[in-house]
């Protein structure tokens, strides 16, 4: 498992080498997103996995960080360069880095 803390992880978005996805329920998202997330729920990713641009880095999070562990395990298993936000949105919100409505 490749966990990035969130500077890590802004980095990698902002700079548009990675792709983010919060694999959160839609009721969670609703609270809020980091800019630029795709929501795709951790139950769905088997069926929305061709969403993901296998060429980039995927970044996944959740509330705290253990549904995005379990997806970056499996994308990795599946050959993609996944990582999981240590602490998840909480970590990111308590870092003060935006946050967006959902647009899901």
């Amino acid at each position: 498992m490749s966990e990035v803390d969130v500077e890590r992880a802004r980095e990698l978005v902002e700079g548009g080498d990675a792709q983010i996805v919060d694999v959160r329920t839609a009721e969670e998202r609703a609270e809020g997103t980091i800019p630029g997330a795709l929501g795709i729920e951790l139950g769905e990713l088997p069926e929305r996995v061709s969403e993901l641009d296998r060429d980039r880095p995927v970044v996944f999070y959740c509330a705290s960080g253990g549904r995005s562990q379990m997806a970056s395990e499996a994308l990795n298993a599946a050959g993609y360069e996944a990582h999981s936000v240590a602490g998840g949105i909480e970590a990111w919100i308590d870092r003060g880095l935006p946050v967006d409505p959902s647009v899901d």
